[in-house]
C-alpha cells in the first residue's frame, strides 16, 4: 500500500474491503493504516450495524460500505445463513454514520434504478452498482458469442478468491461465496447510467425533493408485498 502511494501520489483514497468487517484484526488494521495515512480518504467495509459503523469510523474510517449478503452473484446468504435486509441496514448504518460526520456506502441489493433512489432515500451517501453495469462493453468481463446472442461472463471477486486459495493449498475447507454467471450483453454503459440517472431525477421530482442530499428527508418506506403490475412482464418488452 505505501509503495502504491508513494508511486502514485495523486490516489487520495484507500479501500480497506473484506467480506466480513467484524475482527478485531480489520479494526487495527484501520487504525495502523490511518496512522500511517492521516490526510487520505479512508473507505472501510464491509459491515451491517450501526455499531460497527460507528467502531469503524471512531477507528479512523471516512466512509463506510455497507452490505452483507445482497449481491446479486454472491450466495453469501445460502452459503452461510449470514446477512441482514439491505434496506434496513442502510437505514440504520446511515443514521449512526451521519451522526459521526462520517458516510456511508450502499454495496449490493440493487436491480433497478428504483432500488437505487431506495438506496439513496434510506440515508445512503453512495451507491454501488455490481450486477446492473454487468454486460457492457466497458465491463471487462469475457464476450462469449456474437451478435443478439452474445452475452457476458461476470465473476465474483468472492469466488475467484476461493478458488485461488484452492489452488494454492491454502483453504481448500473454504466454500466459494459467489458465483460465475452470463448475462446479456447490453452494448455501452452510458445508456445504462443515462437511465438510472433519469430514474432518480424523477424520483426526487415525486416527492419534492430539489437536490439529492434532500432525498432521505423526503421518504418515507411502507411495506408492500408487491410493488409493480406483473401482468406485462420485462420478458414482453420490445
Amino acid at each position: 500500500l505505501e509503495q502504491i502511494l508513494e508511486t502514485v501520489p495523486q490516489v487520495r483514497y484507500i479501500c480497506l474491503d473484506v467480506a466480513n468487517g467484524y475482527s478485531e484484526h480489520f479494526v487495527q488494521f484501520l487504525k495502523d493504516v490511518r496512522k500511517r495515512f492521516p490526510d487520505h480518504t479512508i473507505i472501510a467495509g464491509n459491515v451491517v450495524t450501526g455499531e460497527m459503523v460507528e467502531e469503524l469510523i471512531l477507528s479512523g474510517a471516512d466512509i463506510i460500505k455497507v452490505g452483507i449478503g445482497p449481491g446479486s452473484v454472491c450466495t453469501t446468504r445460502k452459503k452461510t445463513g449470514v446477512g441482514y435486509p439491505q434496506l434496513s441496514a442502510v437505514m440504520e448504518c446511515a443514521d449512526a454514520a451521519h451522526g459521526l460526520n462520517g458516510h456511508i456506502i450502499s454495496d449490493g441489493g440493487c436491480s433497478c434504478p428504483g432500488d437505487v433512489a431506495k438506496a439513496f432515500g434510506a440515508g445512503a451517501d453512495f451507491v454501488m452498482l455490481g450486477g446492473m453495469l454487468a454486460g457492457h462493453t466497458e465491463s471487462g468481463g469475457e464476450l462469449i458469442g456474437e451478435g443478439r446472442q452474445a452475452v457476458q461472463a461476470l465473476l465474483r471477486h468472492e469466488l475467484r478468491g476461493s478458488h485461488e486459495e484452492v489452488r494454492r493449498g491454502v483453504a481448500e475447507y473454504r466454500a466459494s461465496e459467489g458465483k460465475v454467471v452470463q448475462v446479456p450483453f447490453k452494448g455501452d454503459v452510458e445508456h445504462t447510467l443515462r437511465d438510472i440517472m433519469g430514474g432518480i431525477r424523477s424520483t426526487c421530482t415525486y416527492v419534492g425533493a430539489a437536490k439529492l442530499k434532500e432525498l432521505s428527508r423526503r421518504t418515507t418506506f411502507i411495506r408492500v408485498t408487491q410493488q409493480a403490475n406483473p401482468i406485462f412482464g420485462e420478458a414482453s418488452q420490445p
